[in-house]
Protein backbone atom coordinates (compact mmCIF):
# COMPACT_ATOMS: atom_id res chain seq x y z
CA UNK A 1 0.00 0.00 0.00
CA UNK A 2 1.37 3.42 -1.00
CA UNK A 3 2.44 5.71 1.84
CA UNK A 4 1.19 9.29 1.42
CA UNK A 5 3.13 10.30 4.56
CA UNK A 6 6.18 8.55 5.96
CA UNK A 7 7.94 9.57 9.20
CA UNK A 8 11.15 7.96 10.47
CA UNK A 9 12.84 8.72 13.81
CA UNK A 10 11.58 12.31 13.70
CA UNK A 11 12.68 14.70 16.44
CA UNK A 12 11.97 18.39 17.07
CA UNK A 13 13.39 20.60 19.83
CA UNK A 14 12.68 24.20 20.77
CA UNK A 15 15.85 25.24 22.63
CA UNK A 16 15.98 22.58 25.37
CA UNK A 17 12.30 21.57 25.12
CA UNK A 18 11.75 18.28 23.26
CA UNK A 19 8.46 18.57 21.35
CA UNK A 20 8.82 15.37 19.30
CA UNK A 21 11.10 12.41 20.00
CA UNK A 22 11.83 9.42 17.72
CA UNK A 23 8.42 9.54 16.02
CA UNK A 24 7.75 6.77 13.48
CA UNK A 25 4.61 6.12 11.45
CA UNK A 26 3.17 6.12 7.94
CA UNK A 27 -0.18 7.18 6.50
CA UNK A 28 -1.47 5.12 3.60
CA UNK A 29 -2.93 6.73 0.52
CA UNK A 30 -6.73 6.91 0.84
CA UNK A 31 -7.02 6.43 4.60
CA UNK A 32 -8.17 8.65 7.44
CA UNK A 33 -5.42 8.68 10.04
CA UNK A 34 -5.92 10.18 13.48
CA UNK A 35 -3.26 11.49 15.86
CA UNK A 36 -4.70 11.45 19.39
CA UNK A 37 -3.24 13.32 22.30
CA UNK A 38 -3.96 16.05 24.85
CA UNK A 39 -2.99 19.69 24.39
CA UNK A 40 0.78 20.09 24.43
CA UNK A 41 1.53 16.54 23.28
CA UNK A 42 3.14 17.67 20.00
CA UNK A 43 0.27 17.21 17.55
CA UNK A 44 0.36 20.70 16.02
CA UNK A 45 4.17 20.69 15.89
CA UNK A 46 4.05 17.47 13.86
CA UNK A 47 1.59 18.97 11.35
CA UNK A 48 3.83 22.03 10.99
CA UNK A 49 6.81 19.79 10.22
CA UNK A 50 4.83 17.78 7.66
CA UNK A 51 3.63 20.96 5.92
CA UNK A 52 7.14 22.52 5.88
CA UNK A 53 6.32 25.28 8.35
CA UNK A 54 8.96 23.93 10.75
CA UNK A 55 12.17 21.99 10.18
CA UNK A 56 12.85 18.86 12.20
CA UNK A 57 16.08 18.49 14.19
CA UNK A 58 16.39 14.73 13.71
CA UNK A 59 15.12 11.99 11.43
CA UNK A 60 13.26 12.42 8.19
CA UNK A 61 9.73 12.74 6.85
CA UNK A 62 8.22 12.62 3.39
CA UNK A 63 4.88 13.62 1.87
CA UNK A 64 3.85 12.32 -1.57
CA UNK A 65 7.18 10.46 -1.58
CA UNK A 66 9.14 13.75 -1.37
CA UNK A 67 11.11 15.23 1.55
CA UNK A 68 8.85 17.56 3.53
CA UNK A 69 10.86 20.66 2.62
CA UNK A 70 9.58 20.13 -0.93
CA UNK A 71 6.12 21.06 0.34
CA UNK A 72 7.24 24.71 0.22
CA UNK A 73 7.13 24.57 -3.58
CA UNK A 74 4.00 26.14 -5.10
CA UNK A 75 3.11 23.09 -7.17
CA UNK A 76 3.19 20.90 -4.06
CA UNK A 77 1.32 23.33 -1.81
CA UNK A 78 -1.66 23.00 -4.14
CA UNK A 79 -1.75 19.25 -3.50
CA UNK A 80 -2.64 19.53 0.18
CA UNK A 81 -5.09 21.47 2.31
CA UNK A 82 -4.51 22.66 5.86
CA UNK A 83 -6.74 23.62 8.77
CA UNK A 84 -5.13 24.90 11.95
CA UNK A 85 -6.28 27.09 14.86
CA UNK A 86 -4.55 30.05 13.20
CA UNK A 87 -7.19 30.91 10.60
CA UNK A 88 -5.33 33.58 8.61
CA UNK A 89 -8.66 34.95 7.40
CA UNK A 90 -9.10 38.62 6.50
CA UNK A 91 -11.51 39.92 9.12
CA UNK A 92 -12.66 43.00 7.17
CA UNK A 93 -13.73 40.86 4.22
CA UNK A 94 -16.81 38.69 3.92
CA UNK A 95 -16.74 34.90 3.93
CA UNK A 96 -17.22 34.89 0.17
CA UNK A 97 -14.50 37.50 -0.43
CA UNK A 98 -12.02 35.46 1.62
CA UNK A 99 -12.77 32.35 -0.39
CA UNK A 100 -12.57 34.33 -3.65
CA UNK A 101 -8.91 35.07 -2.91
CA UNK A 102 -8.12 31.38 -2.67
CA UNK A 103 -10.32 30.53 -5.64
CA UNK A 104 -8.24 32.88 -7.77
CA UNK A 105 -4.99 31.61 -6.25
CA UNK A 106 -5.82 28.04 -7.25
CA UNK A 107 -7.41 29.03 -10.57
CA UNK A 108 -10.79 27.53 -9.65
CA UNK A 109 -14.29 28.17 -11.01
CA UNK A 110 -16.85 30.13 -8.98
CA UNK A 111 -18.66 26.85 -8.31
CA UNK A 112 -15.79 25.84 -6.00
CA UNK A 113 -16.96 28.43 -3.47
CA UNK A 114 -20.54 27.17 -3.58
CA UNK A 115 -19.40 23.57 -3.09
CA UNK A 116 -17.07 24.45 -0.22
CA UNK A 117 -19.74 26.47 1.61
CA UNK A 118 -22.24 23.64 1.18
CA UNK A 119 -19.68 21.21 2.59
CA UNK A 120 -19.38 23.24 5.82
CA UNK A 121 -23.07 24.24 5.94
CA UNK A 122 -22.43 27.99 5.57
CA UNK A 123 -24.33 28.89 2.40
CA UNK A 124 -26.40 31.52 4.25
CA UNK A 125 -23.35 33.25 5.74
CA UNK A 126 -21.41 33.96 2.54
CA UNK A 127 -21.98 37.75 2.74
CA UNK A 128 -21.14 38.06 6.45
CA UNK A 129 -17.92 39.76 7.46
CA UNK A 130 -15.44 37.41 9.09
CA UNK A 131 -15.16 39.79 12.07
CA UNK A 132 -18.81 39.06 12.89
CA UNK A 133 -18.52 35.28 12.91
CA UNK A 134 -18.57 33.00 15.94
CA UNK A 135 -15.60 30.76 16.69
CA UNK A 136 -17.44 27.76 15.27
CA UNK A 137 -18.27 29.60 12.04
CA UNK A 138 -14.64 30.73 11.70
CA UNK A 139 -13.61 27.09 12.02
CA UNK A 140 -15.95 26.13 9.21
CA UNK A 141 -14.77 28.93 6.89
CA UNK A 142 -11.17 27.82 7.45
CA UNK A 143 -12.16 24.24 6.64
CA UNK A 144 -13.94 25.40 3.47
CA UNK A 145 -10.77 27.21 2.41
CA UNK A 146 -8.65 24.11 3.11
CA UNK A 147 -10.69 21.78 0.93
CA UNK A 148 -12.09 23.99 -1.84
CA UNK A 149 -9.32 22.97 -4.30
CA UNK A 150 -9.99 19.23 -3.75
CA UNK A 151 -6.53 18.41 -2.37
CA UNK A 152 -4.96 14.95 -2.51
CA UNK A 153 -4.11 15.23 1.20
CA UNK A 154 -5.94 17.15 3.92
CA UNK A 155 -4.32 18.11 7.24
CA UNK A 156 -6.89 18.91 9.94
CA UNK A 157 -5.77 20.14 13.37
CA UNK A 158 -8.72 19.65 15.79
CA UNK A 159 -11.27 20.12 12.94
CA UNK A 160 -14.45 20.14 15.05
CA UNK A 161 -13.18 21.59 18.35
CA UNK A 162 -15.47 24.65 18.19
CA UNK A 163 -18.50 23.09 16.51
CA UNK A 164 -21.91 22.16 17.89
CA UNK A 165 -23.12 18.54 17.51
CA UNK A 166 -25.25 19.27 14.45
CA UNK A 167 -22.46 20.87 12.44
CA UNK A 168 -19.98 18.28 13.69
CA UNK A 169 -22.17 15.53 12.25
CA UNK A 170 -22.45 17.48 8.97
CA UNK A 171 -18.65 17.81 8.75
CA UNK A 172 -18.16 14.11 9.53
CA UNK A 173 -20.43 13.14 6.63
CA UNK A 174 -18.57 15.50 4.32
CA UNK A 175 -15.14 14.23 5.34
CA UNK A 176 -16.16 10.62 4.80
CA UNK A 177 -17.50 11.54 1.36
CA UNK A 178 -14.29 13.41 0.54
CA UNK A 179 -12.28 10.39 1.64
CA UNK A 180 -14.40 8.06 -0.50
CA UNK A 181 -13.52 10.28 -3.47
CA UNK A 182 -9.82 9.62 -2.82
CA UNK A 183 -8.59 12.32 -0.42
CA UNK A 184 -6.21 11.12 2.28
CA UNK A 185 -6.98 12.77 5.63
CA UNK A 186 -4.57 13.31 8.51
CA UNK A 187 -6.30 14.75 11.57
CA UNK A 188 -5.35 15.53 15.13
CA UNK A 189 -7.87 15.33 17.94
CA UNK A 190 -8.27 14.79 21.66
CA UNK A 191 -11.84 13.57 21.07
CA UNK A 192 -11.88 9.77 21.23
CA UNK A 193 -15.43 9.61 19.83
CA UNK A 194 -14.29 11.59 16.79
CA UNK A 195 -11.41 9.18 16.25
CA UNK A 196 -13.74 6.17 16.58
CA UNK A 197 -16.18 7.71 14.10
CA UNK A 198 -13.76 8.84 11.41
CA UNK A 199 -10.41 7.08 11.57
CA UNK A 200 -9.18 3.93 9.88
CA UNK A 201 -6.11 3.99 12.14
CA UNK A 202 -4.99 6.11 15.08
CA UNK A 203 -1.74 6.83 16.89
CA UNK A 204 -1.44 7.94 20.51
CA UNK A 205 1.00 10.83 20.99
CA UNK A 206 2.11 11.65 24.54
CA UNK A 207 4.91 14.03 25.48
CA UNK A 208 6.22 13.94 21.92
CA UNK A 209 6.36 10.14 21.62
CA UNK A 210 4.11 7.65 19.81
CA UNK A 211 2.75 5.28 22.47
CA UNK A 212 0.60 3.00 20.28
CA UNK A 213 -0.71 2.78 16.74
CA UNK A 214 -3.43 0.72 15.03
CA UNK A 215 -7.07 0.54 14.02
CA UNK A 216 -9.42 1.56 16.87
CA UNK A 217 -10.97 -1.92 16.92
CA UNK A 218 -7.51 -3.55 17.06
CA UNK A 219 -6.39 -1.36 19.95
CA UNK A 220 -9.56 -2.06 21.92
CA UNK A 221 -9.21 -5.80 21.35
CA UNK A 222 -5.50 -5.72 22.24
CA UNK A 223 -6.28 -4.11 25.59
CA UNK A 224 -9.48 -6.02 26.30
CA UNK A 225 -9.72 -8.21 29.40
CA UNK A 226 -11.67 -10.75 27.32
CA UNK A 227 -14.91 -10.42 29.25
CA UNK A 228 -18.53 -9.64 28.53
CA UNK A 229 -21.26 -7.92 30.51
CA UNK A 230 -24.75 -9.34 30.83
CA UNK A 231 -27.60 -7.17 32.11
CA UNK A 232 -30.63 -9.04 33.42
CA UNK A 233 -34.23 -7.92 33.43
CA UNK A 234 -34.06 -7.22 37.19
CA UNK A 235 -31.25 -4.69 36.60
CA UNK A 236 -28.38 -6.90 37.74
CA UNK A 237 -25.14 -6.78 35.72
CA UNK A 238 -22.70 -9.67 35.59
CA UNK A 239 -19.17 -9.61 34.14
CA UNK A 240 -18.26 -13.00 32.66
CA UNK A 241 -15.13 -14.32 30.92
CA UNK A 242 -15.45 -14.95 27.18
CA UNK A 243 -15.21 -18.43 25.68
CA UNK A 244 -15.47 -20.37 28.92
CA UNK A 245 -17.85 -23.23 29.64
CA UNK A 246 -19.14 -21.66 32.86
CA UNK A 247 -20.18 -18.55 30.91
CA UNK A 248 -22.11 -20.65 28.41
CA UNK A 249 -23.87 -22.49 31.21
CA UNK A 250 -24.95 -19.28 32.97
CA UNK A 251 -26.14 -17.75 29.68
CA UNK A 252 -28.16 -20.85 28.90
CA UNK A 253 -29.80 -20.75 32.33
CA UNK A 254 -30.71 -17.05 32.03
CA UNK A 255 -31.99 -17.49 28.48
CA UNK A 256 -34.15 -20.43 29.52
CA UNK A 257 -35.89 -18.17 32.03
CA UNK A 258 -35.92 -15.15 29.64
CA UNK A 259 -33.89 -13.05 32.08
CA UNK A 260 -31.40 -11.42 29.68
CA UNK A 261 -32.01 -7.73 28.91
CA UNK A 262 -28.83 -7.10 26.88
CA UNK A 263 -25.23 -8.29 26.37
CA UNK A 264 -22.12 -6.38 25.33
CA UNK A 265 -18.37 -6.96 25.19
CA UNK A 266 -16.33 -5.31 27.92
CA UNK A 267 -13.83 -3.55 25.65
CA UNK A 268 -12.05 -0.37 26.76
CA UNK A 269 -12.55 2.94 24.96
CA UNK A 270 -9.64 4.69 23.27
CA UNK A 271 -9.67 7.09 26.20
CA UNK A 272 -9.38 4.19 28.65
CA UNK A 273 -6.41 2.80 26.71
CA UNK A 274 -4.68 6.18 26.57
CA UNK A 275 -5.13 6.59 30.33
CA UNK A 276 -3.75 3.09 30.93
CA UNK A 277 -0.65 3.77 28.84
CA UNK A 278 0.13 7.34 29.90
CA UNK A 279 -1.56 7.91 33.25
CA UNK A 280 -3.58 10.87 31.95
CA UNK A 281 -6.68 11.48 29.87
CA UNK A 282 -6.94 12.98 26.39
CA UNK A 283 -8.04 16.44 27.55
Amino acid sequence: MTAEINVEHLGKKFNEFIALEDVNFSVHKGEIFGLLGPSGSGKTTLIKVLTAQLDQNKGKASVFGMPVNEMKRVENKSRFGLLTDNSGLYKRLSVEENLMLYKDLYGLDDSAIDEALAFVNLQDARKKKVSKLSKGMLQRVTLARALMHNPDLLFLDEPTSALDPGNTHHIYKGLRKLNEMGTTIFLTTHDMAEAETLCDRVAFLHEGKIQAIGAPSELRLRHSDQSMIVELTNGEQHTLPLNELTTAERLEEWMRHQLIQRIWSNEPTLGDIFMEMTGRDLR
